[in-house]
């Protein structure tokens, strides 16, 4: 089903039903500050995929990056709003200095200027390591929602990092292609979560459910053990329903 609706009143509406919608089970996907606070306060009426805070980019690049292209996706993410971190990680001083000067020189032509130039002034940071191991720290204790790797040695990241949302390996890779059309989700944890958890996937609409049975000799078995965790736990009410089924399932002395 299809709803032409919008705004945190249109999440209000799936999670209690309205006008002949149906409540719905979970909300999934990005939003505005706005959305991400509903989705807060909604969480428990209904299921959530995360919660999502302003948009973020990190880039490990090596002195054999291009700084231009460097900085032109540093201000593709910072044009997200003023709030959004555009971060380089690099191992070169010299390409660390020119990705500033392009920076500041692209800002002079780009049309989403002031926004960006917002979020670089105020969160944009620039982060000169000593090699690629110290580089990958750095990453992973940022964890970003947005990781690019333009070194000479993209291979050797591929297989180190763990913490991002989502990781573009190579100059050839842009984090506009992963938000528009190639394929990997672009709902991605922000603000660190990365260190626990993943983006959107098709199992997050899956739930788990167990089922336990067992033979009533292994009831039998089992039953003075549990119930002696129960007593210990002061649970004297769960202890009772083990000691009743060793009762019942134990050998009858006639």
């Amino acid at each position: 089903e299809i709803y032409t609706i919008g705004g945190v009143q249109a999440m209000a509406a799936m999670a209690y039903g309205c006008l002949g919608m149906p409540a719905v089970h979970m909300i999934t996907g990005p939003g505005n500050p706005y959305v991400a606070e509903a989705k807060r306060q909604l969480f428990g009426i209904v299921g959530i995929d995360l919660l999502a805070g302003p948009t973020e980019i990190l880039i490990i690049a090596d002195d054999s990056a291009d700084a231009a292209l460097v900085a032109t996706d540093l201000l593709g993410q910072a044009e997200h709003g003023p709030d959004s971190p555009a971060w380089l990680v690099t191992t070169s001083e010299k390409l660390a200095r020119e990705t500033m000067a392009e920076v500041d020189s692209q800002l002079e032509t780009l049309p989403t200027a002031e926004v960006a130039g917002l979020a670089w002034r105020d969160h944009g940071e620039v982060v000169v390591v000593e090699d690629d191991d110290e580089a990958v720290v750095v990453s992973d204790e940022y964890a970003p929602e947005h990781l690019e790797v333009m070194t000479a040695r993209n291979d050797y990241y591929l297989e180190r990092l763990s913490n991002y949302g989502s990781l573009f390996v190579g100059e050839e890779s842009t984090v506009a292609y992963g938000d528009k059309g190639v394929g990997t989700n672009h709902t991605l944890p922000t603000d660190r979560a990365a260190r626990y958890t993943g983006g959107l996937w098709v199992g997050k609409f899956i739930k788990t459910v167990t089922y336990q049975r067992l033979t009533p000799e292994a009831s039998r078995r089992i039953a003075p053990v549990m119930a002696r965790i129960c007593e210990a736990e002061g649970m004297l009410g769960h202890g009772i329903t083990c000691d009743v089924r060793f009762n019942r399932y134990s050998p009858r002395n006639d």
